[in-house]
């Protein structure tokens, strides 16, 4: 625990220092963009993010991007719905519900709803794949078996807190009981270790689908390259291949759907038979995260606070128990397979500065952590931060997670070191993040070098997360 004692949740303890919208860096990617023509501006900025998010917006839902994920994805609908909060709080809400609306009966919250007016074969892997509706308990529309990092508890705390009307209130006391089933799910069904952490039994749920931390357990699941021979992959066809994962990654993440869906998304036997089985540090930090959120959630609807803080505390212990490695002063994932460590440094080890009640031994070594060349993080940014340790040999600027900068890893590493009393780091991480809008737009990530946009353009949670940025 800090010596300042835990902070809420909803407010960072550390106040940045004053900085503009625009970057000031003469050294960050797009702090030139006003002479090139880059909506470098708050109020231009601004503008740029609405249209984006109005652009997305789907009835009762934002699509991430129009090109290549035209479904509702449950962590893109959580960082939307922070940013939504700022200019359209009633969408905000319609957002979240939408989302829960699909939550299984089980309580788990599906990573993608599928929209039933789109053709079959819009999106790869679609429902035919999944097939949700021959399992008992799903919900009537088609969604997938799998689940994101539980940030929307977060997410929903921050949408009222920008917005702290009655409407909203409402909305958060209706939302209360689904994110403490969801909570539940996690705790309950993936605790497979019984060690008190949740187990992530897909790449795809860590939302970060093909990062070096997954190399190691991916390894061993069966699967050839040439499998993909009978699929059409969208995102190929809309973003250069080099730049998204492999065939044999894919082969491998269609092997593990099927294992999982074949025992009908059932958890009891996890631990006998699922060939991918992994505690994520990201994952695991948002699960505490979203304790530490219930805990002040519950107290504004006349809760019960104190379950909630017993849990968070619980599992922050667990987390450090588990997945910190003095030796690298960093958390590593475990793979449960082989009860080991993941050696890969990534910006995962860097998310549970998000914790409040992280112990200061374990901040002030991921401070380090983010400060170091792996990282970068610093006053005065020269480059992005990246999501893999930039001095590693298989390094790949270009490649999805294995490199490029994305703007909600960053959210999360700013809101820890303001969390943990580092405002001079979080000024320079956000001042770096705006700059990546003000020089290349909204979209899906970034170059970690040279700040290019990547990915899908007028990407909705870039958008979204870059009003929360302009506003705090």
């Amino acid at each position: 625990m800090t010596a300042a004692g835990p902070p809420s949740v909803g407010t960072p303890t550390a106040a940045e220092p004053s900085s503009v919208g625009t970057p000031t860096d003469a050294a960050s990617p797009g702090a030139d963009a006003a002479r090139t023509g880059g909506p470098a501006d708050s109020s231009g900025l601004r503008r740029l993010a609405v249209t984006t998010l109005d652009a997305n917006w789907e009835h009762d839902h934002t699509v991430p991007s129009r090109t290549l994920y035209p479904h509702q994805w449950s962590w893109d609908s959580a960082f939307i719905a922070i940013g939504l909060a700022h200019v359209r709080p009633e969408r905000a809400w319609r957002e979240l519900a939408s989302l829960f609306r699909a939550q299984w009966a089980d309580g788990r919250v599906p990573h993608i709803v599928f929209n039933p007016a789109l053709r079959v074969g819009a999106y790869f892997p679609g429902p035919e794949m999944w097939r949700s509706a021959d399992v008992p308990g799903a919900p009537a529309v088609a969604t997938s078996g799998l689940v994101q990092p539980p940030v929307h508890a977060l997410a929903a705390l921050l949408a009222y807190r920008r917005a702290p009307d009655p409407a909203g209130l409402a909305a958060l006391r209706r939302l209360y009981p689904a994110l403490v089933a969801q909570q539940r799910y996690l705790a309950e069904r993936r605790d497979v270790a019984g060690d008190g952490l949740v187990c992530v039994v897909h790449p795809w749920e860590s939302g970060l689908d093909n990062s070096p931390a997954w190399d190691e357990p991916m390894a061993a699941v069966p699967a050839e390259a040439a499998v993909m021979s009978a699929y059409r992959r969208h995102d190929t066809a809309h973003a250069d291949a080099a730049h998204r994962p492999t065939d044999l990654d894919y082969a491998r993440y269609l092997a593990i759907v099927a294992a999982y869906r074949d025992h009908r998304y059932a958890d009891r036997d996890l631990a006998a038979d699922h060939p991918f089985l992994v505690e994520c540090p990201l994952f695991n930090a948002a699960f505490g995260a979203a304790e530490h959120a219930l805990a002040e959630i519950a107290a504004l609807v006349g809760g019960d606070p104190g379950p909630h803080r017993a849990r968070a505390a619980q599992i922050t212990e667990a987390l450090v128990r588990r997945l910190y490695d003095p030796d690298t002063g960093t958390f590593q994932p475990r793979d449960l397979r082989t009860d080991r460590l993941v050696s890969a440094r990534t910006v995962l080890g860097l998310a549970p500065l998000i914790l409040p009640d992280l112990p200061t031994r374990q901040v002030d070594a991921l401070v380090v952590e983010a400060r170091s060349a792996r990282f970068g993080v610093a006053p005065r940014m020269a480059r992005p931060l990246p999501t893999y340790d930039r001095t590693a040999p298989d390094f790949e600027p270009l490649r999805y997670w294995r490199g490029p900068s994305w703007l909600n890893i960053g959210w999360l590493i700013r809101r820890g070191l303001l969390t943990h009393g580092h405002p001079e780091l979080a000024a320079g991480l956000r001042r770096s993040m705006v700059g990546l809008v003000a020089g290349a737009g909204c979209h899906e990530y970034f170059h970690p070098d040279t700040g290019a946009g990547l990915g899908s353009p007028a990407f909705s949670w870039t958008a979204a997360l870059l009003l929360d940025l302009l506003d705090d």
